[in-house]
């Protein structure tokens, strides 16, 4: 499964290499004269830095002097005066901001409200002491740094110069993954963030749900060593849950990280996903690469398990190996399969007979050992400014069934500006590929290559919710026949439209969408209420043939919302009924894409049962009485889910095509 760009935020602190500078430094004090010690004290940071600066600047020192002789009440009001020294060769290169500052024995010391400036990086502390000597800074208490949207808070920083290493003790901080990259190479001189933005809180009262994307994390880690371009930590964990640690953290063990001019590395050694602090799943990230043309991570479980009867007759589990780097932006994912419920039965129903047509009827055969085993593997990466991705599946070793038990399937991806809006543009390549096509039931795609042009919008406008997709295709395909079993190849072009709209008649206005920590299940809060859903489709293809085949969808029904999901039990209750007509016309030349059921009936039911529990359901029922499935349910899926605010964890079931599996989803806030 796929958590967006979860790992980008272990790669920030590499950049604190280069925070502060091993030579020039400048100086930015502010006094407050409250009594006479501080008075002494800023004359003694005066007479340290009027043996460093020029005559230009001895102007500005004397002005200083001239305004400690004024009266208290004219000096309160410039709260902070500021003095400037340069070292070396006079340029700016690192300021230091406080309200005391010394120095004995080259050794420079800072202290209360300390904000130091230095390359687009801003770091404060209660405390600094510089070392110019030895090129060793070290910062203490409350110490925060922000760089561009990012911000970490530790007790400890302490960098060596010299020897180009340091550490940071009790980190705690927020990470943007989309905001990662650039803000690495973030300007602080040309940026209008004013200071008071810079610090901000890392602990959320208050958070917004964001649908279908995990952006922001929280990091907490005891400590992370710096070495050269190297960092890392024993472990660190992540959150995604920014009201609380509780629900759900990933603990990265044996984390380390590389910083390099094409961009970030890192390798971890075993990891948890850890739920509730009860339940410990185990997963592996691999070697991952991060640049400015992949900003792309996932995580992986090692282990899988799930249910397909047509293609594994039944139970299944796999392990993942480590993610392997082949070149470039290049990775190789594999994961080994025991087929458990073959292997104890014996005998499979997945093949057909050696030498039969690709597409005959499965026959039941007796297996060997090398029919218990399957395999999956993907290989992703990018060319130019396209995603490639290429997905494998074996399903037997047997080299006699081997040509019926491989699968392959390969996307290449980009998006594009079409009409002044953004599309996706993708070519596809599919050696044989299994098609679930209502109540024509399984059909198979033998090859396959082509091109699609694809538009997805969604928005809402005074409450009303619209959903819009757009697709034109092309391609060329060899799949079975529509009224036999013979395989036939064409060229098929299609396009389709398609409008799904929520309009709502009886639901509570929410003030906001904003959520607390007294929303443990939902990250959202509920709509309660009735609304009707609407549903339009257009669809017109043609084929080699002559063949044509269109039709008009039109769908309304009602669904209701019972509950907020907040209290113990049935506190929440879903119903939603879609009756969906289509006016059809002629035929397709495939079984695949042939358009089946003129009349159906959408179902779908959640109910809360206890606490986190909850089950879900939907189906289509074939109400086309032309139909031999009539009255059927042609499309079905239930699963029983544990839900929390920050992740959803479940099991499921599809009856119609025997598959089942297990499902997990993070949710992002803001």
């Amino acid at each position: 499964m796929n958590i967006r760009n979860l790992i980008k935020v272990i790669f920030i602190i590499p950049s604190l290499i280069n925070l502060f500078p091993s030579v020039n430094a400048t100086e930015l004090i502010t006094t407050k004269e409250k009594n006479n010690s501080q008075s002494k004290s800023f004359h003694k940071s005066t007479n340290f830095l009027s043996e460093s600066i020029n005559d230009s600047q001895k102007i500005s020192l004397q002005q200083l002097k001239d305004r400690n002789t004024r009266s208290s009440k004219e000096f309160v009001k410039n709260e902070y005066q500021l003095l400037l020294s340069y070292f070396s060769n006079g340029k700016k290169e690192l300021e230091i901001q406080s309200q005391f500052q010394s120095e004995k024995n080259n050794i420079l010391n800072a202290e209360g409200n300390v904000i130091v400036f230095y390359s687009g990086n801003t770091l404060k502390a209660d405390s600094l002491i510089y070392d110019k000597t030895n090129k060793i800074l070290k910062a203490q208490g409350n110490v925060s740094l922000s760089i561009g949207k990012q911000l970490f808070n530790m007790v400890s920083f302490q960098y060596d110069f010299i020897n180009k290493k340091g550490y940071l003790l009790d980190v705690k901080g927020l990470i943007k993954t989309d905001n990662l990259i650039d803000d690495l190479s973030f300007n602080f001189a040309t940026s209008k963030i004013k200071n008071a933005e810079i610090f901000k809180q890392i602990k959320k009262n208050k958070v917004l749900n964001t649908p279908n994307k995990v952006d922001n994390w929280i990091i907490y880690t005891d400590k992370i060593e710096i070495d050269g371009k190297k960092w890392k930590s024993k472990k660190a964990l992540f959150t995604n849950d920014l009201l609380e640690l509780k629900q759900v953290k990933m603990e990265i063990n044996s984390l380390e990280a590389i910083s390099s001019k094409e961009g970030l590395s890192f390798k971890s050694s075993l990891n948890y996903l850890i739920l509730d602090e009860k339940l410990s799943i185990p997963f592996w990230f691999g070697n991952r690469n991060l640049t400015k043309s992949n900003e792309t991570f996932t995580f992986q479980n090692k282990w899988n398990s799930g249910f397909d009867n047509l293609e594994k007759d039944g139970y299944f589990i796999g392990r993942k190996f480590n993610t392997i780097n082949l070149f470039n932006d290049f990775v190789l994912d594999i994961e080994p399969q025991f087929l458990v419920q073959r292997s104890l039965k014996g005998n499979t129903k997945s093949f057909v007979n050696k030498g039969d047509s690709i597409n005959a009827n499965k026959v039941k055969q007796d297996t060997t050992l090398v029919d218990y085993f399957g395999l999956n593997s993907q290989i992703k990466g990018k060319i130019s400014n396209w995603n490639l991705e290429i997905n494998k599946q074996i399903n037997s070793f047997d080299s006699d069934k081997f040509s019926n038990s491989i699968r392959i399937k390969s996307n290449l991806i980009k998006e594009i500006t079409f009409l002044n809006s953004r599309w996706e543009k993708s070519f596809f390549g599919i050696f044989r590929d299994r098609v679930w096509n209502g109540s024509i039931g399984e059909a198979e795609i033998y090859t396959g290559y082509g091109s699609k042009l694809e538009k997805q919008n969604s928005w809402e406008v005074n409450g009303i919710s619209h959903n819009e997709i757009i697709s034109i295709g092309l391609g060329s395909f060899k799949g079975e026949a529509l009224n036999n079993k013979n395989l036939v190849t064409g060229i098929k072009g299609n396009l389709f439209y398609s409008l799904d709209q929520k309009f709502p008649i009886t639901v509570d206005n929410l003030s906001n969408k904003f959520i607390d920590s007294s929303f443990v299940y939902i990250a959202e809060p509920i709509k309660k209420g009735l609304s009707f859903n609407t549903k339009i489709e257009l669809f017109y293809s043609f084929y080699e043939n002559g063949n044509t085949q269109d039709y008009l969808g039109l769908g309304v029904g009602p669904e209701f919302i019972l509950g907020d999901f907040k209290n113990k039990s049935f506190d929440y209750t879903m119903i939603s009924l879609l009756p969906f007509y289509k006016i059809k016309s002629g035929d397709s030349m495939f079984k695949f894409d042939q358009i089946p059921d003129k009349f159906t009936l959408n179902i779908a039911f959640d109910q809360q049962l206890y606490g986190p529990l909850i089950l879900k359901s939907n189906a289509s029922l074939n109400l086309d009485s032309d139909s031999e499935d009539y009255g059927d349910f042609i499309n079905s899926k239930i699963s029983l889910n544990w839900k929390k605010r920050s992740y959803e964890f479940g099991i499921f079931y599809q009856p119609h095509n025997k598959a089942g599996g297990i499902a997990f989803t993070l949710f992002g806030f803001e």
